[in-house]
């Protein structure tokens, strides 16, 4: 019924939403005709099985054209399977959805002659939706985010849950499984990373590309009214939990925290490796440069400030900034998986035990900490909240279970306090200020959410910590000198070198430094078509030859005693093209741009961003990250 520029820009719609069942009953009773083919070819790209299901239930045959761009796009065995349910799919409009298939399977399959799947390819999905049916956990869906339990993006071995569950090695990215889908989600670092990693078990969801939806429309989307969403609270912040929460909500669905263990912990049993055990070290203050009872202080002026009791630190850098201590729980960051509570005498650090040495145990006795296990941090907050101390949360980072064991106290204290109340003929008021500074308002005990007090103050450099971050560049910049001097020679000889043996190479200049401590990241040794892959590692059985032909991209970095390094350059050992000339003049276009450019203060970075892309943009070019 509508004109055909409408009926265009309908279906372009449904196209950019995935709203593909629409779009498949649309093109069935051909509503466009001469837009049909086009619209079959995007929603190939966006839903090869869904696609698939919209010819084959036509009422009349595709065009041999369209029937070829089609099967290029779409494999064979979504094609046999489409056309066997199709028309009964059509007709009873059921629940029985097709699932798109990921790139990396279109590819693969493209490529085989056999459809068969790999035996036991499955059986982590299949393990993790047997625990759904528990009668104990009883859930529909289950996400798995990359954080660990302190919203960290690098994480211990054992934490790294999404990259044993869905084979994507990457920093970011999450998973969501139903009991009869699996999806994965990651930004534009990632997508040709992911095409390679993930199996055919997995879709992938190409985050901010058009179409694409967020995890809560796809939930929302594929889940039957009244789902059970299950989630580890310990690795979603409050705010994280809270959003997803009433975004589900929407189509009353309800969010279940599983506080108790993790479904991939239970499937990854025995194999999972073991918490890291390493020990803490002191941070000495020459190169801390303010000592732990100065910082202390300044943490409790703020708590009287805000009127509050007691604040808890969750970030692992925060904690160890503010301890003045550092560790190697973490591949490539010197801190240690813990927990901090600061209240206005005291102060107890939440760590296991037999990383701290007696250097360290007289270290923080010094400074009035005390300590305790780290798993008793849920136990402390309760106990806090249970006598209406007032906790400064940061919900940005602190993670959901301890806000809901928080929550959960302060409860239970207004409880005994109405009936205390009661039995003595008193209520409390309002405008009394020894409530107020209990925390209570409105007769509700509630926390102080507000960002960390250690975010800002650890951000502003004292004179130590600058000198610090001086001295390390210097000496990583001696290191890489040695190492550019030597990997041209090499390459001016002819030598073979593969991607991972310059980046060996280049960890051995850099251990000769002092104060090395390890590598801030894993080295991105690129070379061609490798230095596009965002975030790069090659690994020794799938890596390239460094030679003089193409561009190669080193981005590499250190942890020294006294700071932190990162460094990108991008070199060619030949005479470079001159499309590769003028992709890096545009690149250093860019930013000259960001350097001249004077701005208000307070500017968001992107609202500055057009000035790094518009001599890319003037040629068509562009890139998928920050």
């Amino acid at each position: 019924v509508l004109p055909l520029k409408k009926k265009k820009h309908a279906l372009e719609y449904l196209v950019r939403r995935s709203s593909l069942r629409s779009l498949i009953s649309l093109y069935s009773l051909h509503a466009v005709p001469t837009l049909a083919a086009p619209m079959a070819i995007e929603a190939a790209r966006l839903s090869p099985s869904l696609a698939a299901a919209a010819f084959l239930g036509r009422r009349s045959p595709p065009t041999a054209p369209l029937l070829r761009r089609l099967c290029l796009l779409l494999p064979r065995r979504s094609l046999l399977a489409s056309a066997s349910t199709s028309s009964s799919r059509a007709s009873s409009g059921g629940d029985d959805r097709v699932v798109a298939l990921s790139s990396s399977e279109l590819r693969k399959r493209r490529g085989s002659t056999s459809s068969t799947p790999t035996p036991g390819e499955d059986d982590k999905l299949r393990s993790l939706r047997r625990l759904f049916a528990r009668p104990d956990i009883a859930i529909d869906a289950y996400i798995v985010p990359s954080q660990d339990a302190h919203q960290s993006e690098f994480i211990a071995e054992c934490f790294m849950r999404r990259a044993y569950l869905t084979g994507f090695t990457g920093s970011a990215g999450t998973a969501v499984v139903t009991k009869n889908n699996a999806a994965f989600w990651t930004d534009g670092r990632y997508f040709l990373q992911a095409e390679k990693e993930l199996s055919h078990d997995w879709t992938l969801m190409r985050s901010g590309n058009h179409g694409v939806p967020t995890t809560i429309e796809w939930l929302n989307d594929v889940l039957p009214s009244g789902s059970r969403v299950g989630i580890d609270p310990f690795l979603f912040s409050s705010d994280a939990a809270e959003e997803l929460k009433a975004a589900i909500s929407d189509k009353n669905h309800e969010l279940i925290l599983i506080r108790d263990f993790n479904l991939v912990d239970e499937i990854w049993g025995e194999s999972r490796p073991a918490p890291p055990n390493e020990p803490t070290r002191v941070h000495a203050i020459k190169y801390a440069g303010v000592d732990v009872a100065s910082k202390l202080s300044f943490v409790r002026s703020q708590l009287d400030e805000n009127g509050c009791d007691t604040v808890v630190i969750s970030m692992l850098d925060e904690v160890a900034w503010l301890l003045n201590m550092r560790g190697s729980d973490v591949p490539h960051s010197p801190v240690f998986y813990s927990y901090l509570t600061v209240e206005m005498s005291t102060a107890t650090l939440f760590v296991d035990s037999n990383k701290v040495s007696e250097e360290v145990l007289e270290h923080l006795k010094k400074a009035g900490v005390k300590l305790k296990s780290y798993e008793a941090i849920l136990f402390d907050v309760e106990r806090l909240a249970e006598k209406g101390a007032k906790l400064w949360l940061d919900s940005s980072s602190v993670n959901a279970a301890i806000v809901s064991v928080f929550r959960s106290g302060c409860d239970r204290y207004m409880r005994k306090r109405g009936k205390t109340e009661r039995q003595i003929g008193k209520e409390a008021s309002s405008d009394d200020p020894t409530t107020k500074k209990r925390g209570v308002q409105n007769m509700e005990l509630n926390g102080l959410y507000k960002a960390s007090p250690v975010t800002l103050a650890k951000s502003v450099k004292n004179e130590s910590e600058i000198r610090g971050m001086k001295n390390s560049h210097l000496r990583d910049a001696a290191a890489l000198a040695e190492f550019w001097c030597w990997i041209e020679e090499e390459v001016r000889n002819n030598v073979a070198l593969t991607e991972v043996q310059v980046a060996e190479n280049l960890l051995e200049f850099r251990r000769k430094q002092d104060g090395f401590i390890e590598t801030s990241f894993d080295t991105i040794s690129g070379y061609g078509a490798n230095g596009a892959i965002i975030h790069y590692r090659p690994t020794p059985d799938s890596c390239s030859s460094v030679g003089s032909d193409n561009l190669f991209l080193l981005d590499s970095g250190a942890q020294y005693v006294d700071g932190t390094t990162d460094i990108t350059r991008t070199v060619h050992f030949g005479e470079p093209s001159p499309r590769q000339k003028e992709c890096f003049t545009r690149v250093l276009q860019g930013h000259i741009a960001l350097d001249q450019a004077v701005f208000p203060e307070r500017t968001p970075g992107f609202v500055l961003d057009v000035l790094a892309r518009s001599s890319l943009w003037k040629i068509g070019l562009d890139y998928r990250h920050g």
